[in-house]
């Protein structure tokens, strides 16, 4: 008997625990130039003082006009390797879809991407000095390529990660005319079994809420006026579909447009009317560094609070 109430106790302790809330950190967009690259190191200890879960950099870790060289990669996977807090990286299009221009060294964008994937999605586990146990698609053998889209679970939240990309999410390919290109089809398969997995696993475990994270901007306002974007069209159509089946909170984070915004531009398909239970986070962008701390929190009728914070080099 006990050995019973001990078990019970602890049980009980671990569901108190499991509903704290759980604070995190969203960076992307940079480092675009030099400067950037010697500030990024402060911005990323001034992180590494919080009390933090775990920090996400939602893609582009260069600029668009810079070299996509092995090089590039190793500097920054090194800095995300310093990271004191795990370190989750969502692959943007200044890493592999752009990679073909002159400017960029005329990389084949696949073989870019591959590397990627060699170097920054090894192992079960984030980048950084903590670890966290992440969940890829790679481990079910009809994916077994799409090693960057990863989901893990904290204080009562979903957490997912998808390779959905700015330039039109490589729709076109590097001739950027025609399409879909072979590429855009087969990750836009695996992207939609992951999102439904998502959540039909948050669904099932009574979830309070869902992050998505992606590096593109999918361009609400255009969709919401009837102009979706090709690379874009299915997966916004997903996501409205499953935020509206989901009792719960769901926010997407994204990059790409350098415009740091928290709104609600998810209109019904029908009544045009606001989505209550989605909001959209967009991160800091070069030339404006920050960063963006988020809470998840059960006992928020919201789930979701955020806080955005502009990087001050001078510490005032």
């Amino acid at each position: 008997m006990k050995r019973f109430l001990s078990f019970c106790a602890l049980a009980a302790l671990a569901g108190t625990l499991a509903a704290q809330p759980v604070s995190f950190g969203l960076f992307g967009d940079m480092p675009y130039s030099r400067w950037e690259r010697e500030q990024l190191p402060a911005l990323l200890n001034e992180i590494n003082r919080k009390p933090l879960a775990f920090v996400v950099h939602d893609g582009d870790f260069k600029s668009g006009g810079s070299v996509c060289s092995d090089e590039v990669f190793l500097d920054m996977l090194d800095v995300f390797q310093s990271s004191l807090h795990p370190l989750v990286f969502v692959p943007g299009d200044n890493e592999w879809t752009d990679c073909h221009r002159k400017n960029n060294g005329g990389y084949d964008p696949l073989e870019r991407l591959a590397k990627l994937r060699e170097l920054f999605f090894a192992g079960d586990t984030a980048l950084g000095q903590r670890p966290l146990k992440l969940e890829r698609q790679s481990s079910d053998p009809a994916f077994a390529a799409y090693r960057e889209n990863v989901r893990w679970e904290a204080g009562g939240a979903l957490f997912v990660g998808l390779n959905v990309t700015g330039s039109d999410n490589n729709y076109h390919g590097p001739h950027r005319s025609g399409g879909p290109v072979p590429e855009f089809i087969e990750r836009s398969a695996a992207n939609r079994a992951w999102l439904a997995q998502a959540f039909e696993l948050a669904r099932k475990r009574k979830l309070a809420g869902v992050m998505v994270i992606i590096q593109a901007n999918p361009e609400f306002e255009a969709a919401s006026a009837g102009n979706f974007k090709p690379g874009y069209r299915d997966f916004l159509i997903q996501l409205r579909e499953e935020t509206q089946a989901f009792a719960g909170q769901v926010v997407l984070v994204h990059g790409d447009s350098h415009h740091q915004q928290i709104n609600q531009p998810l209109l019904d398909a029908a009544a045009r009317e606001v989505v209550k239970n989605f909001t959209r986070v967009e991160t800091y962008g070069s030339p404006f560094l920050g960063w963006v701390k988020g809470t998840v929190d059960v006992a928020d009728p919201k789930v979701f609070r955020f806080e955005p914070r502009r990087w001050n080099p001078s510490g005032q």
